[in-house]
This record gives structure tokens, sequence and C-alpha cells, in this order.
């Protein structure tokens, strides 16, 4: 899987006051590490306010907030827990919202590995083994092996 995850885009106990100011922190961080433009978090929250992200799961609620590929220099991924869960409107029902405290934010170079990302991604939301390590998860190390494990098992 030729995308970025380090442990210095794994964000523990985050604090944020509501879900567009989580998007900002997370989109900071893939910024710090060069991986997108100054335009993504623009553009992540922009595209967030018309198609939202928020998933109920098996634990709670998750995020995939992601934008177009212009705005990505390198593909990677941002995972972001939170200390305390903020509200997002569910994916495909914008009357629902659902309690989120674990973010996945994706910037891809191409819409197609987007996709497969999202479909290799959705495998370990529905796990509730899988969610409960990167939920708990001691250490940004810990979470980051075990994410880039599973997202290779799926490739291969």
């Amino acid at each position: 899987m030729d995308v970025a995850l380090d442990e210095a885009l794994v964000l523990l106990d985050v604090e944020a006051e509501d879900r567009f100011d989580l998007l900002r922190q997370a989109a900071q961080r893939l910024q710090e590490q060069g991986h997108v433009k100054e335009s993504y978090a623009d553009a992540v929250i922009a595209r967030e306010k018309i198609f939202a992200t928020g998933l109920p799961t098996v634990l709670g609620g998750v995020a995939i907030p992601h934008t177009d590929v212009e705005h990505v220099n390198t593909p990677a991924v941002c995972i972001a827990r939170l200390k305390e869960p903020v509200d997002f409107i569910v994916m495909g029902d914008d009357t629902e919202t659902v309690s989120v405290d674990c973010v996945f934010m994706l910037a891809m170079k191409e819409a197609h590995a987007q996709l497969t990302l999202l479909q290799n991604l959705m495998g370990i939301l529905q796990d509730a083994d899988a969610l409960r390590l990167i939920k708990t998860g001691a250490s940004a190390q810990e979470i980051c092996s075990f994410v880039k494990e599973r997202l290779s098992k799926v490739e291969a």
C-alpha cells in the first residue's frame, strides 16, 4: 500500500470544539508532514458540509473525511482519536448525527485509490476487535502498526 501512515499521523486524545475544529487539526498535521496543500483543510471542510462522513459502527461512531485529489501532494491517512466525541452528520442521511470519537482522514492522489482505501477501511470498521484496538490502543505506534498490517493484508 503506497499510502503514508506513520506515528506522526496518529493523533491521540485530540480535543476539538466540533467536527470542523477536528478536521482542521487533522488537516494541519497532514500539511505539516507535507502530504497536503494549504487548500486541503478548507476543501475537506467544504466537502464535509455537502457530503457528510459520519458512520455508526459496532463501537460508536467514526468518520472518514476526505476531499478532491488536487489538494493532495502525497497519499496519506491521518488517524485522530478524540478525548471527547464530537457530532458528525451520518453519511447518506443528513437528518441523523453520530457521536464520533475516531476519524480516519484520507489524502489520496487518485480517485480509484481512494475508493480502494475506503473499502479496505470499511473492513476494519466492521470488525469490533480491530476497532477496539484503534479506539483504545496505548500508543500511536501500536495503532499505526496495526492499521498498516490490516490494510496490507486486504490488498494481498
